[in-house]
């Protein structure tokens, strides 16, 4: 019998609530500062583990190594004209985005 840990139970809960969305769904999270970057080579679902637990120390590394920003306005040009999509997670008050690997 396997046995799930907490951590096994949130990990598979985000990975539920992760979808591919729109730009133009997103654009109003952007114009509330909420957007969030996960850069291409990071872990979406990783990140979100750090949020969800508060690990302040891990948020702060990944903010110093832009491996998580804010979204630029070149960015959210660039996505605007594109209307790309991208994966999306919710981790209130953010929403965490991320471009899909090719």
């Amino acid at each position: 019998m396997t046995y799930l840990t907490d951590k096994d139970n949130l990990i598979t809960r985000l990975n539920s609530e992760t979808a591919k969305i729109s730009w133009y769904e997103l654009q109003t999270h952007y114009a509330a500062g909420n957007l969030l970057c996960v850069a291409a080579d990071g872990d979406l679902i990783k990140v979100a583990v750090a949020l969800t637990e508060d690990n302040s120390q891990q948020i702060k590394q990944w903010l110093e190594d832009y491996s998580v920003a804010a979204v630029t306005d070149q960015q959210a040009l660039a996505w605007h004209e594109s209307n790309s999509t991208l994966w999306a997670l919710v981790i209130p008050p953010f929403v965490l985005v991320q471009e899909p690997k090719v």
